[in-house]
């Protein structure tokens, strides 16, 4: 905790105090600077990134485990420091792109739901490598290949790339990377990430190193909640205890456990509580679907996606009976600028991209198909509050 935190923890601790300080520190998608029990996992990455303190680059490898575990906030974090630290040792050479010292590589961490194909892969590094902007419009992937290349021959062009979610629904494959990447050049190294086994892809496509990364254990997983909770939230706003039943319910989970803690604190700062209730932590971890969706992925959806979701997740019982009373009512809405037609077609690809589950009506009646609702997948409370600060 900062001293700006600290200062403000103090400000704020009185009867009309607000409970939730920072909604950064506690949201699910937002990973830490420094992040709390990876140390061991920490140390397996330098060991194998232990090859560019002597000015080389180290092999390809894929860094895998469950959901929650704190792969991505790892990785970024690593990125963020290595490409810190390593970019201003040395006398730099100063070319189009960042001031490097002429061996140490750069370092590029991208979101495969974002960058989800070979432009987008293309596109990413390069924005990852070059100071000036890169067009995204009116180019294509073998421009932006050649212009990689040509970066990569220079001397100052070695670059360790990070490409994190692969293999996930609507992200990209462990083949995809090895056809963009493996021709390109011998100064790029990448590093997959993703949670299916490795043992499951073919030894053509599966990097040489392989990192595991477990769920957390129930004792760093309480402290992954405390420190998040103890930036995040006002004083003695939830007690020990709670976490323990957060981390115990969690089972490993970070992002679901932050969920619950975001949610539970959510709804007491509606209610006016000064801290959490159990009814709080209830509703807050009842929010919270098991398997849930990533907040991450859900955020990543296009904005019409994401506004269609936000009046699903308000509706009452009844308007939400049915995919053709929801459809209804969402496009009834005045500030939703969509057909009927294009609602319903967007409300069947989330339920296909497993966003939301289609479960069918328990009050069915009559011959023919009995009607499905949806069912969100997600963590409802997080998505509509950040949903609702970003559209503020």
């Amino acid at each position: 905790m900062d001293l700006k935190t600290r200062i403000r923890r103090r400000q704020r601790n009185g009867a009309d105090a607000p409970i939730i300080l920072e909604y950064d520190a506690i949201s699910p998608v937002v990973h830490v600077e420094e992040p709390t029990g990876r140390g061991p996992v920490l140390e397996r990455l330098l060991d194998y990134l232990d090859p560019v303190f002597d000015q080389r680059l180290p092999p390809n490898a894929y860094v895998w485990g469950p959901p929650g575990a704190g792969k991505s906030a790892v990785l970024t974090a690593l990125c963020s420091h290595l490409d810190r630290l390593l970019s201003h040792g040395g006398s730099a050479i100063h070319t189009t792109t960042r001031a490097q010292t002429g061996t140490a590589p750069v370092f590029v961490y991208i979101d495969a739901r974002r960058a989800n194909n070979e432009l987008g892969l293309y596109h990413a590094v390069l924005d990852g490598l070059l100071d000036e902007s890169v067009p995204k419009q009116g180019v294509g992937s073998d421009d932006l290949r050649d212009r990689l290349v040509a970066h990569l021959d220079t001397p100052a062009g070695d670059a360790v790339v990070t490409v994190d979610h692969v293999e996930e629904a609507d992200t990209v494959s462990l083949e995809l990377l090895t056809e963009c990447f493996d021709p390109v050049s011998d100064s790029l190294s990448w590093v997959a990430v993703g949670r299916e086994d490795p043992d499951s892809f073919d030894d053509a496509v599966r990097p040489p190193e392989r990192i595991e990364v477990p769920a957390y254990e129930r004792h760093t997983l309480v402290d992954v909640l405390t420190a998040r909770a103890s930036d995040g939230l006002a004083r003695q706003a939830i007690e020990h205890e709670q976490v323990r039943r957060l981390a115990d319910w969690a089972q490993g989970d970070a992002h679901d456990a932050l969920a619950g803690l975001f949610g539970a604190a959510d709804v007491a700062s509606d209610a006016g509580h000064d801290r959490i209730r159990e009814r709080d932590l209830e509703a807050g971890m009842g929010a919270v679907p098991r398997p849930s969706v990533s907040m991450g992925r859900v955020l990543t959806l296009p904005a019409n996606r994401q506004h269609v979701l936000r009046k699903l997740v308000d509706l009452d019982e009844d308007a939400a009976e049915s995919v053709g009373s929801a459809t209804e009512a969402i496009a009834a809405s005045p500030d939703v600028d969509l057909s009927a037609a294009t609602v319903k077609r967007f409300l069947y690809e989330l339920a296909e991209a497993g966003i939301t589950e289609r479960v069918t009506s328990e009050h069915a009646g009559g011959a023919g198909r009995p009607p499905s609702r949806l069912e969100p997948r997600f963590p409802t409370l997080v998505f509509r509050r950040l949903y609702d600060l970003r559209a503020d």
